[in-house]
């Protein structure tokens, strides 16, 4: 079983119920912080100790508040740890539900587990913790297994994204071509954007513009 474990997440209640389950499986050294900047500085701490953590436990979002911090969301403590510590095991624990998203932090930043918050979300904490300690495999709350074998996003690049972001942003397709290389986006030309938002109504099924970053903010792309 894992020795040391971090959590990031920033309400009391949660941070109790996940001690408890790691205090059930028996793991030795727990500590917790709110804010993913202290996350991030008890990991470098650990490892210039040489005793770095096995498992990093972080929501997604965190509130804010009067602090200023740096790492704004679990997604930027992650991507950051990832970097730092390469082997650290990651089980994100959080209401997101937003297919795109979860499968980003997958294949992007290599996560090890995601539990949903929910009913279920101690038995499950418990078997990802399991699963991942001992199998070199990842774990997903079962109600969000499809979301990895969903091949309607695999489809969408960088450019695409970008492409919907700011059009979610308001910027007008008339005047993305500006944006796109104000940005350094290439290709950035009018006749280019215009047929890939073309291809992207048609990829979707969207009726217009609206209807598009409407799916795309279900999907959690926009």
């Amino acid at each position: 079983m894992f020795k040391k474990v971090l959590i990031a997440e920033d309400f009391d209640s949660i941070n109790l119920a996940v001690m408890q389950v790691l205090n059930d499986l028996g793991v030795a050294q727990i500590e917790h912080t709110k804010y993913c900047d202290d996350a991030q500085l008890k990991i470098k701490k650990a490892l210039l100790d040489n005793e770095p953590y096995d498992l990093l436990i972080s929501d997604l979002s965190f509130k804010a508040d009067h602090r200023t911090v740096v790492l704004k969301s679990g997604d930027d403590l992650i991507a950051w740890a990832r970097k730092e510590q390469p082997d650290l095991k990651i089980l994100v624990h959080s209401v997101e539900d937003k297919p795109f998203h979860i499968k980003s932090l997958f294949e992007n930043y290599k996560i090890d587990a995601f539990v949903a918050k929910g009913r279920k979300s101690i038995s499950q904490l418990k078997k990802a913790i399991h699963v991942i300690n001992q199998e070199e495999t990842i774990y997903i709350s079962p109600e969000m297994a499809h979301i990895l074998q969903d091949k309607t996003i695999t489809e969408i690049d960088d450019y695409d994204i970008q492409l919907i972001k700011q059009l979610s942003f308001g910027i007008a397709q008339e005047k993305m071509d500006a944006k796109f290389k104000e940005l350094g986006i290439e290709p950035n030309s009018k006749s280019t954007i215009e047929k890939r938002i073309g291809k992207l109504k048609d990829y979707f099924k969207a009726n217009n513009t609206v209807h598009l970053i409407a799916i795309a903010k279900d999907l959690g792309i926009a």
